[in-house]
């Protein structure tokens, strides 16, 4: 009962910052799993599963503070859904270290323009009139360079819709709720290769949630816009500086 405890309090640290950003906290939880001795499908299917409960109980939120964007988030989903697998396939004629340097490269770039560039804020008529077709490219976006790199769509999405204007609150909350899918998708996947361990599950399940609902709480009613934009540029270079250790050791 030792290891999964200690699995839920990791849990709920890293979700409850990695909620702030609207970026699922698997890509870190999975390596901590098996450092602690947890089968690697296992870690894989239960840190997937976790994404979706800590985003559903985050998104509760982000919905009643109407942060999620529908009219983006709804195409983001679907056409990233569709090019997902495209970008899967494409992959494997690619050099997949060259593709992850690349990736690292754009990690980067967008936490540098989180840190640094101020975009100029949409105007309320014209964000509204855009949003769907933001949504489509940012969607196939994610999609196909998730699907091609292996890795969360999230990471992608959060600094484009910085980029293109949107409040930083507004893109984590978004993203936050695109999580909810992409990760169960996953889960089902890894799920089907593994047992799940009902201790660690009851564990990391109540880390996640706790962590999750503390994110939000401070998403939306502490931090403000510079704030949120700061962690979320803190957190892909986070993201970077794994991958790079990955890479090199």
């Amino acid at each position: 009962m030792i290891i999964p405890a200690v699995a839920g309090v990791i849990t709920f640290v890293f979700t409850t910052l990695l909620t702030i950003a609207g970026v699922g906290a698997a890509f870190i939880l999975i390596p901590v799993f098996i450092g602690l001795g947890i089968d690697v499908h296992v870690a894989m299917a239960t840190a997937l599963l976790l994404n979706s409960i800590a985003m559903i109980f985050a998104s509760y939120r982000f919905v009643r503070n109407k942060l999620v964007m529908w009219k983006v988030a709804v195409p983001i989903l679907i056409v990233a859904t569709v090019l997902s697998p495209l970008g899967a396939y494409v992959s494997k004629g690619l050099d997949r270290e060259v593709l992850l340097w690349l990736f690292v490269g754009f990690l980067l770039f967008a936490a540098g323009m989180m840190l640094f560039y101020e975009p100029r804020k949409k105007e309320a008529e014209a964000e509204k009139a855009g949003q769907m077709v933001y949504g489509v490219a940012v969607g196939g976006f994610a999609g196909f360079l998730g699907g091609l790199l292996g890795v969360g769509g999230g990471n992608f999405i959060v600094p484009v819709l910085v980029w293109l204007g949107y409040d930083p609150k507004k893109a984590s909350a978004t993203t936050s709720f695109i999580v909810i899918f992409s990760s169960f998708a996953g889960f089902l996947g890894h799920a089907s290769l593994g047992n799940m361990s009902l201790p660690l599950l009851g564990f990391t399940a109540a880390g996640s949630a706790i962590g999750a609902v503390a994110g939000a709480w401070l998403m939306t009613d502490k931090l403000n816009r510079k704030q949120v934009k700061l962690i979320i540029g803190v957190v892909l270079l986070g993201i970077a500086a794994k991958m790079i250790w990955n890479l090199v050791s």
